[in-house]
């Protein structure tokens, strides 16, 4: 391994960058038409074709009079073969300042190595990018989490790990769109910027439009607006959206974050609880993840496994609750709080008693199931927007699917009765008439058809299916603690970045 210090050199890639304008080569040249990416011309690969190939330099192996390099994108690697007597004067020189990190572009032909590998046999060279520093280790890796989360770019070149992640999450959402287009959903788009959050409850983040001049929230969720285009008349609805609260940081919330909500005129919570079923399944078959999903501790040992096989466990809220905690739901609001004490669950004094029993829910419930549970007739007061059960008015007809050991997607029967509607609002906003909107409102007394409907994490559901311990490990640019307030700006693990939330 090379241990010169980077400034030593960051000075020798320098020279050379002189050195290709001395001898009239631009070392960050012009557009480059390519015969496709990486992993199309290896796919296409056949003895004594031509072919145009761009990328980074990955490997570079001196032979002398000969040169094998490998050329890499995001989707993979191809080995070139350069002999100098091959090129002409401008290609001989600007392949003696090549290195490691350099974007080049090469044309040529297929051929196959001695030991069986296609490769190309490069005729022509030119310089698109120099690289002025080296990039890490490639045997190596990048293994400081600063690094990996703050220069994402460093840790998609070097770490195969987190290249297959993202790689799967692109195809999990492509297959998204596909999997809803198939069964008649419309992919529409709903605004970003809302003049009241609603859809959710949770701290919105504020913002200001000057010509306007008035104040906006960037949405916590789009279901307010979807519902509407479901009075305008769309049978089915979904959108792929970026939502923003303004909330806690931790290894499975990020403050901005991607979800999927859908929305089926005339079906019901049953009905999407089957889709959501199907198309998870769908999606693990479709990464070939399988219907068993391993997931690793940091030596690489397995954890756990989630088992995927259908069908699918259903079991109510309260069976849950009492499985757990014996005699829960005969307990008065003091003798409630005295279980929690035995418990060891701190709960506070002004929390009513549905949030003290959820509390017992997600602590003694939610974290232990692993399998895929659809949670069924949770109380009203967690979901304002679903249909009351007709089993149970106390509670709501809704599934909250829950996957190793957090909620992947909850689903109801839609409420459509204006009037039912707002006095659920209204307790929930506690009296404060300026939470409501009433444009949402109104359009539900035009009439909204009965609807089942569907939200899925995105992020959470790719770290479930990948094998993720950490939500920034799926999202591309996590939010972090600014870089000073780090301990150790130099070697940091994951949970120093953020804060629990």
């Amino acid at each position: 391994m090379d241990n010169t210090p980077i400034s030593e050199l960051i000075t020798i890639r320098r020279q050379k960058l002189k050195a290709l304008r001395d001898h009239g080569i631009d070392p960050f040249g012009q557009a480059f038409q390519t015969s496709g990416s990486i992993t199309q011309i290896r796919a296409a690969f056949q003895d004594g074709s031509p072919i145009s190939i761009a990328g980074r330099v990955t490997a570079y192996r001196d032979m002398g009079k000969s040169r094998f390099l490998d050329l890499s994108d995001i989707g993979g690697r191809i080995q070139i073969y350069l002999n100098i007597k091959e090129l002409d004067e401008k290609g001989a020189q600007a392949l003696a300042l090549v290195d490691i990190g350099d974007f080049i572009g090469v044309e040529g032909i297929y051929f196959t190595t001695k030991s069986g590998e296609n490769s190309i046999r490069a005729s022509h060279l030119v310089f698109l990018s120099k690289g002025l520093r080296p990039l890490p280790d490639k045997w190596h890796g990048v293994q400081d989490a600063e690094i990996c989360y703050r220069q994402r770019y460093l840790d998609l070149i070097a770490n195969d790990a987190s290249r297959t992640i993202f790689q799967q999450r692109i195809e999990i959402v492509r297959e998204i769109r596909r999997f809803l287009e198939a069964r008649g959903f419309s992919e529409v788009e709903t605004p970003m910027m809302q003049a009241i959050p609603g859809g959710a409850a949770a701290e919105p983040f504020i913002t200001h439009h000057n010509a306007l001049g008035r104040d906006l929230f960037l949405r916590i969720a789009p279901e307010l607006y979807l519902k509407r285009l479901l009075v305008a008349g769309f049978p089915k609805v979904f959108e792929l959206n970026r939502n923003f609260r303004n909330e806690g940081i931790s290894r499975r919330h990020n403050p901005e974050f991607t979800m999927l909500e859908a929305y089926s005129a005339f079906a019901n919570c049953e009905q999407m609880s089957h889709l959501v079923e199907e198309m998870i399944c769908a999606l693990a078959q479709h990464i070939g993840v399988g219907s068993l999903i391993e997931h690793r501790n940091k030596d690489g040992e397995v954890s756990r496994t989630i088992n995927l096989a259908r069908p699918w466990r259903r079991a109510s809220y309260q069976e849950l609750v009492e499985a757990a905690a014996p005699g829960w739901f005969s307990l008065d609001l003091a003798g409630k709080r005295e279980r929690c004490a035995a418990l060891r669950l701190d709960i506070s004094h002004c929390q009513v008693e549905f949030e003290i029993t959820q509390h017992v829910f997600e602590k003694l419930v939610e974290e232990k199931l692993i399998d895929p549970c659809f949670v069924l007739h949770v109380p009203k007061e967690l979901v304002p927007l679903a249909k009351l059960s007709d089993q149970d008015p106390s509670t709501v007809d809704v599934y909250e699917l829950i996957i190793n050991g957090q909620e992947i997607s909850p689903g109801y029967s839609e409420l459509n009765d204006p009037d039912l509607q707002r006095q659920r609002l209204e307790d929930q906003a506690g009296g404060e008439q300026q939470c409501l909107d009433e444009d949402f409102l109104e359009a539900l007394e035009y009439g909204m058809p009965p609807a089942g409907g569907i939200g899925i994490g995105i992020d959470r559901l790719v770290m479930m299916l990948t094998g993720a311990s950490s939500i920034r490990d799926v999202i591309l640019f996590p939010q972090l603690k600014s870089k000073g307030s780090l301990e150790s700006p130099h070697r940091v693990g994951k949970e120093d970045m953020y804060q629990e939330g």
